[in-house]
């Protein structure tokens, strides 16, 4: 491998196009006209199966980024990349500061049947960037733009599949209870004009779709144009990481969020930080961001080739929006070796008259599970005002034992009614604690001195 000293300057948010002489191949569907490949839905983030170099992996089909990035590379020893030079990308985040990244060229790329024998790849060898942790599965990059760009993309939320489309192939249904929206392609981005109503009137905004989101939606707060929460009503919280680290912020409420005809009520919405965003705030017009607990409502056609997008209601659409009302952010963090209980049956002899009867044996295992621990503590929620710490390990949720739950089944618990109780026992230091309380409001959290 080797490295050329080329530095490049890309950042996410506003990647400039590349020129035709960059070389970067497209995806083609030999002897097809369309295929479909079966996603993970996880935490809203729609996952896929990919094959890069002949190696199978996992990445977010991500609507935000205009070029494929690999970040977690630690279990991929047999992965080769090739054609190589050092760059640095930048992104959202508090600190702002660019990350160094490998550009490789003339990879192998597989979605499905569809392949791409040229394709750019950015690798990130910065273990903190890294989706496994807080999604609870293996992930390993991120992809968008590139195909996007060579497919109408049909995405099914309810059936969990994506299909791809040759664009010369593909006809158009007739489809009355859909709704057709114009796009906006800015560096290799889509942004979609809808509205929203924080208060009593309804106001334009224009936002990216951002598949790689698991929020509803994030607005910029603008004074002006009445973008900002209202009464007060919000709570400061984490409210995801970008490249260039961790984005913070208010979450609140808005009475509306409409798209033409559509119209979703008392919507989820987070306010990021003017300086984990300053990057995605210089693109003229743009007002914020819909995501993942927005678009899973839909069932989507995505043409980039006619810059637009069709939209129908899924069973998902009525669904309610709930926030983590405990106050506890989890990630998986690695492996606990568990003693588990196993009844074997065998063939025993009884009495005199030599019954045959089943007798069960009693024997223990020892397995590696998954092991979730606290990440992050809103502050005044909950769970911290009981006592709970960042690095205590989850045991057990409400009598369930948390090495036999997925992560997302573990959140869940913490988007319950208000005034659900909630029992969990924990390790901390090697002590077994119990802790338990009950969920609140989270707009009637009130913030410790």
């Amino acid at each position: 491998m080797i490295l050329t000293k080329k530095i490049l300057i890309i950042c996410l948010l506003s990647l400039i196009s590349w020129p035709p002489s960059y070389g970067q191949g497209d995806f083609n569907l030999p002897g097809k006209d369309n295929d479909k490949i079966k996603f993970q839905l996880i935490n809203n983030l729609i996952i896929i199966p990919i094959e890069l170099n002949g190696v199978e992996l996992s990445f977010i089909l991500d609507t935000g980024v205009s070029k494929p990035i690999l970040f977690n590379i630690t279990n991929t020893d047999s992965l080769q990349i090739k054609n190589v030079e050092t760059i640095y990308l930048r992104g959202l985040g508090e600190e702002g500061k660019p990350i160094e990244a490998l550009k490789s060229k003339k990879n192998f790329t597989k979605i499905g049947n569809a392949i791409n024998v040229n394709q750019d790849i950015y690798v990130i060898f910065d273990n903190s960037i890294n989706f496994t942790n807080r999604l609870g599965v293996n992930v390993h990059g991120i992809i968008g733009y590139d195909l996007f760009k060579n497919f109408i993309v049909e995405v099914n939320y309810t059936s969990k599949y994506i299909k791809l489309n040759k664009p010369e192939k593909y006809v158009y249904k007739t489809c009355k209870k859909c709704e057709v929206f114009d796009l906006s392609l800015f560096n290799n981005k889509p942004y979609i004009e809808t509205e929203v109503k924080v208060d009593s009137d309804l106001i334009p905004v224009k936002l990216l779709i951002d598949t790689g989101s698991s929020d509803a939606i994030w607005l910029f707060e603008d004074v002006s144009l009445g973008l900002q929460p209202f009464n007060d009503m919000y709570f400061n919280d984490y409210i995801g990481k970008g490249l260039s680290g961790n984005v913070y912020g208010k979450r609140s409420r808005i009475k509306m969020f409409k798209m033409k005809s559509f119209e979703l009520e008392d919507v989820n919405v987070a306010f990021p930080d003017s300086s984990s965003i300053g990057n995605a705030r210089k693109i003229k017009n743009r007002n914020g961001s819909v995501s993942g607990e927005i678009l899973k409502r839909f069932n989507l056609i995505v043409d980039y080739g006619n810059s637009k997008i069709t939209l129908k209601k899924n069973r998902n659409f009525k669904t309610p929006f709930y926030y983590n009302r405990s106050g506890i952010v989890l990630e998986q963090t690695g492996s606990r070796v568990v003693k588990e209980k196993e009844d074997r049956g065998h063939l025993g002899y009884g009495n005199a008259k030599d019954e045959t009867k089943i007798e069960l044996s009693t024997y223990y295992k020892y397995s590696l599970k998954p092991a979730y621990s606290i990440v992050a503590l809103r502050k005044g929620s909950p769970a911290e005002k009981v006592g709970l710490q960042i690095g205590d390990e989850l045991l057990s949720i409400n009598g369930k034992k948390t090495h036999e739950l997925k992560l997302q089944r573990i959140m869940e618990y913490f988007k319950n009614d208000i005034g659900k109780l909630i029992r969990l026992r924990i390790e901390r230091d090697g002590e077994v604690m119990l802790f338990e309380f009950r969920l609140e409001d989270v707009f009637k959290e009130k913030e410790l001195p």
